[in-house]
């Protein structure tokens, strides 16, 4: 919420105003445990890519040639740990602001021993515009993205048309946006805005089963079972 009496909290979502920037977060405060303010003072150097005004060189990182999928808000980093596991020949650019998410993640990546996954601590939106090569994204993830049930906020979510022209515009011909909420109203826009843009076609007749590579979370298991919703959004670019 913006309210001035409110406390600022996290969130993907860019503002759609003409006469603002694009951006996919607000930051907010969060605690942090000591394991995960251990892994960012130890673990950053090693896996925390700097933000930088020139495209990133992302075999000389990852030290290969692979596919790369960017996320955009991991979370606490759980389920990019899973994907990451599950995709081994894919590598993982994971973009996400909130320090105890990184710190999260940062332990998850040491103990498992994940080698495919990159943290960017910085807005998806600066990202994309100076450090993604065009045309270069084998996918990009956007789960559960804050879905700001109030109608007079809606128009802080993130998947709105100039943030999606602009994720369409680093895919590669035939790369994916995966997109996922349990905010049925949210789904019915995401359905809508990715419908729309020229350069996406749908993978499914409405919205996908979800793909087996994305991983249940303990509270999307907890919702399904009180009856709740999830809806999935798998689109593909397609060549000009």
């Amino acid at each position: 919420m913006s309210d001035s009496n409110s406390k600022p909290k996290r969130e993907h979502k860019p503002g759609v105003r003409p006469d603002l920037p694009i951006r996919s977060f607000v930051v907010r405060a969060g605690r942090m445990g000591t394991g995960q303010v251990r892994a960012l003072a130890e673990l950053s150097p090693r896996y925390v890519l700097p933000f930088q005004q020139t495209a990133l060189d992302v075999s000389g990182v990852f030290g290969r040639i692979a596919p790369v999928v960017l996320e955009i808000g991991f979370g606490m980093g759980g389920a990019t740990a899973q994907i990451a596991q599950t995709l081994p020949d894919i590598d993982f650019l994971a973009c996400e602001v909130h320090p105890p998410g990184v710190g999260s993640l940062l332990q998850l990546i040491d103990e498992q021993g994940i080698a495919n996954i990159r943290i960017l601590q910085h807005d998806a939106v600066e990202v994309l515009t100076h450090m993604i090569a065009p045309a270069s994204l084998a996918g990009v993830h956007v789960f559960f993205p804050d879905p700001w049930h109030k109608t007079r906020h809606n128009k802080r979510r993130l998947i709105q048309a100039p943030f999606v022209r602009k994720l369409v515009e680093h895919l590669a011909p035939g790369g994916y946006l995966h997109c996922a909420t349990d905010w049925q109203p949210y789904a019915e826009q995401m359905l809508e805005v990715l419908g729309g843009e020229p350069l996406l076609c749908n993978t499914a007749e409405g919205y996908a089963p979800k793909p087996s590579y994305r991983p249940l979370t303990k509270f999307e298991s907890r919702g399904i079972k009180l009856g709740h919703g999830v809806w999935d959004l798998v689109f593909k670019r397609v060549p000009e």
